[in-house]
């Protein structure tokens, strides 16, 4: 992980931080902790990830790291060492 942002409290709270993936690319990840329990990352923690990526100019985000709470999508995920949270 690259940098922690400030949480979105804008509607669904979101945990933001930005990861560095290949070549050096950045990507933005919001993770909803009204459904999800916040992770509990450091600068420089590696992390595995499913969810949903949306591009926009920036490069892109990702986002519903989380359980479906209607049951109906199949949710996504963020591992942490050896916790899965979702």
């Amino acid at each position: 992980m690259r940098r922690l942002l400030s949480d979105d409290n804008d509607g669904s709270r979101h945990q933001r931080f930005v990861l560095q993936i290949k070549n050096r690319a950045t990507l933005l990840l919001a993770h909803n902790i009204d459904l999800a329990e916040r992770v509990p990352l450091g600068v420089g923690d590696r992390i595995r990830f499913r969810g949903m990526y949306e591009w926009n100019e920036l490069g892109g985000l990702v986002h519903w790291t989380h359980h479906d709470p209607l049951g109906v999508e199949d949710g996504g995920w963020i591992q942490y060492r050896r916790k899965i949270y979702q």
